[in-house]
């Protein structure tokens, strides 16, 4: 059994597009809602998303290159070029034993969106389109980058999808299929087609107040914000990241699967496969209960998660689920879909380093039903040892990973 540790991190995400400007605008409370821009929402009911923001891909692209890819490609490659730069962990592994575990939940949805234009518009078909709307894409083009022949996993299980690759990717170091992985996801779905089909099943909030938008275990909360970008860290052996003198974030030691095998969107109301989740998590990290806690929620805003999630920590935690450092990010980037997880495993490894719990903002009428400590507000101080981060997707998929200071 190998031990596995974070050794490089990147992000580009509504509150900032790198590591630094994202976990400073989440320990201030920064919220990166707002009304949508990227088209006329007359017609549309959902108002606002959580849209990056001055995100240039030629940062990390060639210009021509950027035109073969779907923005959910390049928000991958620019935050795995920052993960990567960040480890310095390029040329420094056998590219045999460097893998890539990228996913997505829904893949390049805005080229398919402008290719059916086209069709019915009697324009030619890009020759790229497959290419560029495939889910698996991100991750073949971030190992052709950076040469990582080992395994390459894209993992699709809607909004879990990116704490299930990290969590995949974990235990292939773990079992010593890999030395090092680059894990994670992206994600760019703010798309007329997109608003409108997550708004027909009901998932999104119509509030056109960015402040009561994402308000996540807040009695009013009343749906989810569409987020994008993209979250990637690198994943290491514990040897093979000290032999080379590398830093390291947090140890990855615990990592939750399961199904709620109850309904194709609506969360298990009493929170049973969320909780065996965590469960599974937990034993594998070998918690006992004593040591200081910080749970990163997927806190969606939507009523059905948020009171579920509550009863899964009760379930697991007992009485110790009150103890616990809890919060959201989620009120700050919205619901970055397949790349939420990714970007929340980071923050929680931040957290862990810094000793700080980032807030759940425009938190302001409490819910019986959702009655532990979810941070309201602003951030506090706290000597944290330990910490999970929980996702849960459409067709019931739960995913848990816990951190170790």
């Amino acid at each position: 059994m190998k031990r596995v540790v974070i050794t490089g991190i990147g992000a580009i995400t509504p509150v900032g597009n790198n590591t630094e400007e994202m976990w400073t605008s989440m320990k201030n409370g920064v919220c990166g809602i707002d009304k949508i821009t990227r088209f006329d929402t007359a017609d549309t009911k959902a108002k606002v998303a959580a849209e990056v923001k001055n995100f240039d891909p030629t940062e990390y692209i060639e210009k021509r290159e950027c035109r073969k890819m779907d923005l959910f490609c390049q928000y991958a490659i620019a935050a795995a070029s920052q993960a990567v730069e960040d480890s310095g962990i390029n040329g420094k592994v056998d590219p045999k034993r460097f893998g890539v575990y990228i996913g997505s939940g829904v893949g390049g949805i805005t080229t398919f969106y402008e290719q059916s234009i086209n069709l019915y518009t009697g324009k030619s078909i890009s020759p790229f389109f497959i290419p560029m709307m495939i889910g698996n894409i991100a991750a073949g083009n971030v190992a052709i980058r950076f040469k990582a022949k080992g395994p390459c996993l894209p993992v699709v299980t809607a909004c879990s999808t990116s704490t299930h690759a990290v969590g995949e990717a974990f235990h292939a170091i773990k079992y010593g299929m890999a030395d090092a992985i680059i894990a994670g996801g992206a994600e760019a779905t703010i798309t007329p087609l997109a608003i409108k089909g997550f708004t027909s099943c009901k998932a999104l909030t119509l509030t056109d107040d960015p402040t009561r938008a994402s308000i996540p275990f807040d009695k009013e909360r009343s749906g989810f914000v569409m987020g994008e970008g993209s979250g990637i860290l690198i994943l290491e052996e514990y040897e093979h990241a000290v032999a080379r003198g590398a830093k390291i974030y947090a140890e990855i030691v615990g990592y939750g699967n399961t199904c709620d095998a109850y309904h194709i969107t609506a969360p298990d109301p009493e929170g049973t496969g969320a909780a065996e989740c965590i469960r599974i998590a937990l034993d594998e990290a070998g918690y006992k209960g004593t040591e200081e806690l910080y749970i990163n929620a997927h806190g969606t805003s939507t009523c059905l998660n948020d009171s579920g999630e509550t009863k899964a920590f009760k379930n697991v935690l007992g009485d110790r689920a009150y103890k616990a450092h809890i919060s959201s990010t989620k009120s700050m980037t919205g619901h970055m879909l397949g790349a939420t997880g990714a970007v929340e495993a980071i923050a929680a490894s931040l957290a862990l380093r810094d000793g700080i719990v980032p807030p759940t903002v425009n938190y302001k009428v409490p819910d019986p039903e959702c009655d532990l400590d979810y941070t309201p507000n602003k951030a506090v101080e706290a000597p944290l040892e330990m910490a999970i981060s929980t996702t849960f997707g459409f067709g019931g998929h739960n995913a848990c990973i816990a951190l170790r200071k």
